[in-house]
């Protein structure tokens, strides 16, 4: 879809599966972090996952074209009223926050956010008020606590929260603070999230 363009609808999201949206967060050493996950993902696995990684306002297309050439799902920054398609890795765009609503994408200009725009905690509270429990919420290395409040939102509204263990984090502050907050179901090792990601979305029919 190009810029601007609207869609009414779409499609349904998780499919068969219990959850509709993946969001992650992420900053210091994010980067390296989103490519050990989205590397290991299968190019069959149909949830769409929406990225906010702490970029420099003037960030080019580096970022985008880094991941996808490593990972086996397609990736894009996100366009303004973008309809959310299945099996789609999408990154909040530099100096955007992005939002979600259900079945699309919403940029802002609105001011920062625990100093960042894109911020996490954006991305996690709109996600968490579309799609309720049908949320699972990422978070990985980063060196502040951006996400805290996200996470607290999405556990609220019945969805799971995963963070990085901060033993395996470039900048432990951010994983460390979810935890802290006591709104994380798992704790893993990094390697460990996109196995843990296959088997949470999992085809139900799959399990009859």
């Amino acid at each position: 879809m190009t810029r601007g363009e609207r869609r009414v609808g779409g499609p349904a999201l998780g499919r068969h599966t219990p959850y509709e949206i993946i969001v992650v967060g992420c900053s210091l050493g994010g980067m390296q972090a989103l490519l050990e996950i989205l590397s290991a993902l299968p190019d069959d696995f149909c949830i769409p996952i929406a990225v906010v990684q702490h970029r420099h306002k003037r960030s080019n297309e580096g970022l985008p074209a880094f991941l996808r050439k490593n990972s086996k799902m397609p990736v894009v920054d996100v366009q303004d009223k973008q309809w959310i398609k299945p099996g789609t890795v999408y990154l909040a765009p530099a100096n955007y926050h992005l939002l979600v609503e259900k079945g699309e994408f919403n940029l802002s200009v609105d001011d920062a956010v625990q100093h960042s725009r894109p911020s996490v905690d954006v991305l996690f509270e709109s996600a968490a008020d579309a799609y309720g429990a049908k949320v699972i919420g990422v978070v990985l290395t980063g060196s502040n606590v951006d996400g805290t409040r996200g996470a607290r939102r999405i556990k609220t509204r019945g969805g799971i929260v995963i963070a990085q263990d901060p033993a395996t984090a470039e900048a432990p502050e951010m994983p460390k603070g979810v935890i802290d907050a006591g709104v994380v179901d798992q704790i893993l090792p990094l390697q460990e999230i996109a196995p843990y990601l296959v088997e949470q979305c999992v085809d139900i029919r799959q399990q009859a």
